[in-house]
């Protein structure tokens, strides 16, 4: 297993393994990359086994100044192996190295793999919200 890290977008020939593990994790949608667009210090994770994106860790500064791990996933084929973890350790060692001295990020009860590492990774749940499409979300802060 590869990992690799882009200060922006991850190259395109990426883009359909990429969507490949997005649909997997996340209910079939397809990722909407205009989401990125305008994003202040983007960080792009992935762990590539071979040509394929095996899982995934996207940030960007917060406008409040917190670095905001938003989205990640690892594909049903490579889960258990700690890919998450270690997308996870490179961020936050790169938020380290651009002088964040925080690292905050959502989590669903329904995910509780993404819970548990959270939590192992030394996160605090700071705050519970409902969204607006109904979803109970837990805001977890990092210390960095």
């Amino acid at each position: 297993m590869r990992y690799l890290l882009f200060e922006q977008l991850f190259p395109e020939n990426y883009l359909a393994s990429f969507q490949e593990v997005h649909k997997a994790v996340f209910e079939g949608d397809e990722f909407k990359f205009e989401k990125l667009q305008h994003k202040q210090n983007l960080l792009a994770i992935l762990a590539v086994d071979g040509s394929r994106v095996a899982g995934f860790k996207l940030g960007y500064e917060h406008p409040d100044g917190v670095f905001y791990s938003w989205l990640g996933g690892v594909h049903p084929d490579y889960q258990k192996q700690g890919i998450a973890a270690t997308c996870m350790e490179m961020q936050h060692f790169w938020c380290k190295q651009q002088s964040y001295t925080r690292v905050r990020t959502y989590g669903r009860n329904e995910k509780k793999g993404m819970l548990i590492v959270n939590i192992k990774a030394g996160f605090d749940i700071v705050k519970t919200f409902v969204d607006d499409k109904g979803r109970h979300k837990i805001v977890f802060e990092k210390e960095l």
